[in-house]
């Protein structure tokens, strides 16, 4: 089975500031920080509005 959470490389939480801690799971569609464990849902079909 493939893992489907991705290590988010080079960026930051803004809570709690730790370098290399985010994470993306793409089948529950969460980022989350696993030093602070703050967390952000995503919204996959959410499509971008054309200016």
């Amino acid at each position: 089975m493939r893992d489907l959470a991705y290590l988010l490389d080079g960026l930051r939480c803004s809570v709690c500031l730790g370098g290399n801690t985010l994470w993306l799971d793409l089948a529950a569609g969460l980022v989350e920080c696993r030093e602070c464990g703050q967390g952000a849902l995503i919204d996959p079909d959410h499509d971008e509005e054309e200016l």
